[in-house]
């Protein structure tokens, strides 16, 4: 593998999800997305701080909670199938992330 950083999205890895995944992630991703848009509308609209900060720690914690099943999956997946294939580099990738994660 290059250390060369990608410049096109055609140089990214990607990965295979069944159609089933795919819509549980975008239905999650949605639900923030309608989050962030309500904090938005508050900030708009002159919400009180702290009723502001409660809405987004409630999009902060639907992130975080994507991220772990997104993690969970990868680590099942991506790294397990990394590791049987004698491809060692994916437990670097693996503790990257988590070290960027944390």
């Amino acid at each position: 593998m290059s250390d060369k950083k990608p410049n096109c999205c055609t140089e990214y890895k990607t990965k295979d999800r069944t159609p089933d995944d795919v819509k549980k992630l975008l239905n999650r991703l949605n639900r923030i997305e309608g989050q962030i848009r309500g904090i938005k509308t508050m900030v708009e609209n002159k919400a009180y701080c702290t009723d502001i900060l409660m809405q987004s720690s409630a999009a902060l914690s639907a992130l975080n909670s994507f991220n772990r099943e997104l993690l969970s999956d990868h680590i099942k997946s991506c790294v397990a199938d990394g590791i049987r294939e004698g491809r060692d580099e994916v437990i670097d990738e693996l503790t990257d992330i988590m070290r960027r994660l944390m």
